[in-house]
């Protein structure tokens, strides 16, 4: 009787504490809260490496795309200052991420005595605090399991994803046989959940992934399925399944976005995904991210800052042409709240926000609208992001909403157009883009440019 009751009071007690942990997060038991400051430099002195070897901190795609554009490596290529960083460390900060562009540096591990040492040094600029630890804790990830539901295949080619390239006009480029092959996409986003074991994506072109979330280790195919239903757009490959807009092109899956938090620092993780993608030789980014507003309300954008200029993410986004790269960003899901605007970086100069319309063409209530604070046209253009096909982390074909996936639907498009006309630069497949949108001759702060139609833009670069 006696083992019976403590067989009983042990089971009590283990269905408790798995109740506690699926409860709301626990409350965070050290008193210091931890940061994460963002230090600017004022130069690159005493950088180990120089312009001219710029093989030293570039790949050979990259440089050669630079060069099939006619664009000259500068300073802002060059890897900080070796020195700089050295004295940095030598404060007891722990260095967590850089940014060559921007010249800035990400810490962590400082107390106030290690504060005060940062702002005596010479080679510092500016010190600002970009992240402070949530006070919850949260339950490790789980991956969700497979879908054991069967895909039945229709007659049409493109299964389940005909009308979102119908709406681009895009067959016209697949069917002369550019469908993205030799064109290299670096994806930044939040998690690819289970995108290594789907088995509809077992013949996506993957070169490999990476995190930029210093405070999320974790590996990003354990959480977060969006950034898996966005690669799906682009790179599905399963005729009469489901064929997304670049079935042949490469991918780089880069993670900058943590689900568990808004914090100004995930502007920092975006940038330095993006001049990862710079390094490696992509020649598109898809970018289903943005920002706006935080939860420590420490940095929050203003409609001023729509620059272009101002949010680190956009300064950032608006050097990504000068590098040879076209940036395919969303504009934002606030249609519906009172902000309205798009995100940053879709405020950018010379990258492509997307909007959102459904397969009528009629715009989605949820999709942010421009013009950017210096009256530039935003969104560029627009694509379908109400009803999207995709594969969620589950491995499963169905729709989803929001101008997330609006994007990576047109970035295979720009790439199988890209393909097809080498001998453009980045800004011209841009400019060529636009100008085939269905509203170019009347541009408005709700469709921008527009639908564009990518066999007219075909034909017109030919």
């Amino acid at each position: 009787m006696k083992t019976k009751n403590f067989r009983l009071l042990l089971l009590i007690l283990f269905v408790s504490i798995v109740a506690m942990t699926n409860a709301a997060p626990q409350k965070r038991v050290n008193k210091e809260l931890q940061h994460i400051y963002r230090i600017s430099l004022v130069d690159k002195h005493g950088s180990k490496y120089s312009l001219k070897h710029p093989e030293r901190f570039l790949s050979p795609r990259a440089l050669e795309r630079r060069a099939r554009q006619g664009l000259q490596v500068d300073s802002t290529d060059l890897p900080l200052s070796a020195s700089y960083l050295k004295a940095i460390r030598k404060t007891g900060a722990n260095v967590v991420g850089q940014s060559k562009w921007l010249n800035t540096v990400l810490v962590s591990n400082c107390n106030a005595a290690c504060l005060e040492q940062l702002n005596k040094l010479k080679c510092i600029k500016k010190v600002e605090q970009v992240w402070m630890a949530p006070d919850t804790l949260y339950a490790p990830p789980v991956r969700d399991r497979l879908s054991s539901k069967e895909n039945v295949a229709s007659e049409s080619y493109y299964g389940k994803g005909e009308t979102q390239i119908d709406l681009l006009n895009g067959k016209p480029l697949h069917e002369a046989g550019y469908k993205g092959k030799g064109m290299m996409i670096a994806i930044v986003d939040g998690g690819y959940m289970n995108a290594d074991s789907i088995s509809l994506l077992n013949n996506v072109r993957i070169l490999g992934w990476k995190n930029f979330a210093a405070t999320h280790p974790e590996s990003i195919f354990k959480e977060v399925d969006h950034g898996t239903m966005v690669l799906s757009c682009i790179g599905m490959n399963r005729p009469g399944v489901f064929v997304g807009t670049a079935p042949e092109a490469e991918f780089w899956l880069l993670r900058s976005e943590v689900d568990n938090y808004e914090q100004v620092v995930e502007e920092d993780y975006w940038v330095q995904a993006v001049e990862f993608a710079d390094s490696v030789g992509a020649d598109i980014i898809s970018s289903s991210l943005g920002y706006q507003n935080f939860e420590t309300k420490v940095g929050d954008h203003r409609y001023s800052d729509q620059n272009g200029l101002t949010a680190t993410n956009s300064r950032a986004a608006s050097m990504v042409a000068q590098k040879g790269m076209v940036l395919v960003n969303s504009a934002g899901n606030f249609g519906r709240g009172s902000w309205k605007k798009i995100n940053c970086p879709a405020d950018a100069h010379n990258i492509l926000a997307v909007g959102a319309v459904y397969s009528n063409r009629i715009n989605t209530e949820f999709s942010s609208i421009g013009p950017s604070a210096d009256n530039r046209v935003k969104p560029d253009v627009m694509s379908m992001g109400g009803g999207s096909t995709v594969v969620d982390g589950t491995g499963e074909v169905t729709t989803a909403n929001g101008t997330s996936f609006s994007t990576p639907i047109l970035s295979g498009m720009v790439a199988c157009l890209w393909q097809a006309h080498r001998n453009m630069t980045a800004l011209e497949i841009m400019n060529l883009i636009r100008s085939c949108g269905d509203s170019y001759d009347e541009p408005n702060n709700i469709f921008g440019y527009g639908i564009p139609d990518f066999g007219r833009a075909h034909k017109l670069a030919k």
